[in-house]
């Protein structure tokens, strides 16, 4: 469902922060660029048990990013949108990868890395496998069967867009950006969402526009239980954003999933057709 929420201001030194429940926007304080108008995307969000909890509302984000997805097709592309579900065409395997992933930066313009070791794309059991921790086996689902995406040794990732077909020759931007989570469990972790205020949140996605500036912070929605799904993902009217940056609960995973300790999966990435950046 989308929806749209009303927010409470706050002024810092240098810091503009508007505080809600669901999703923080403000201005990075290292530009301190108070000449640029604040604009609120529209905001997509869902949780809960099923795959059928969050279908419509993916549906939904789908259409308003663009209704053709480009696939691996070159751009430059006047609309539609790009996805990355990790299943390899069907694939069961378990695949790692390095950082910088590089896998879909030509083919659909997004370069991925992370501070860790590196990237995982794996079934439930190659998760167990992968991370030597057999409760993923159950604890967590694929929204697009059957493989998830995760850090290695982080629970960072950031995703920075280029033109596709393009390598990393064309640095762009799009309008949105959203994904699909596995097992979050707490919409508030254990710590602060750096300098940008108090708001504690596990499972988050950072939005930066070409300039580094800080556009909008959304907090993913949280489910009780194992293997729920959750869905997050925003949409602005122009391409504005040129990177994000995803934390998946409350550290990096391998250890037991508990009322304290948030391990949280991804799975879809989705977002619109990256536009080189004039």
């Amino acid at each position: 469902m989308q929806e749209q929420r009303s927010f409470s201001v706050i002024r810092g030194v240098g810091t503009l922060v508007f505080v809600a429940s669901v999703a923080v926007p403000g201005m990075a304080q290292e530009h301190d660029d108070q000449s640029k108008p604040l604009v609120l995307p529209s905001v997509f969000q869902a949780a809960g048990p099923t795959l059928a909890s969050i279908q419509s509302s993916v549906d939904q984000y789908r259409a308003a990013l663009g209704a053709v997805n480009n696939g691996n097709n070159p751009g430059p592309r006047d609309s539609g949108r790009r996805e990355i579900n990790w299943d390899g065409g069907g694939s069961t395997a378990t695949s790692p990868g390095s950082t910088p992933f590089t896998v879909f930066l030509n083919t659909r313009g997004a370069n991925i890395t992370t501070p860790g070791t590196g990237f995982v794309q794996a079934p439930r059991e190659g998760l167990a496998t992968t991370f030597g921790n057999l409760t993923y086996a159950s604890i967590f689902q694929a929204f697009s069967p059957v493989r998830l995406f995760s850090p290695l040794g982080s629970n960072k990732t950031e995703v920075e867009f280029f033109q596709p077909g393009s390598g990393s020759d064309i640095p762009a931007t799009t309008t949105g950006f959203g994904a699909v989570f596995s097992d979050v469990d707490r919409p508030n972790g254990s710590g602060p969402l750096g300098r940008i205020g108090n708001l504690l949140a596990s499972t988050h996605i950072e939005y930066f526009d070409k300039d580094g500036d800080l556009l909008f912070v959304g907090v993913v929605p949280a489910s009780p239980g194992d293997a729920s799904l959750s869905f997050f993902g925003i949409v602005f009217g122009d391409a504005r954003i040129a990177r994000v940056k995803i934390t998946t609960g409350d550290r990096a995973p391998g250890g037991n999933d508990t009322r304290r300790r948030d391990i949280v999966m991804m799975d879809d990435f989705l977002y619109g057709e990256p536009k080189a950046i004039q």
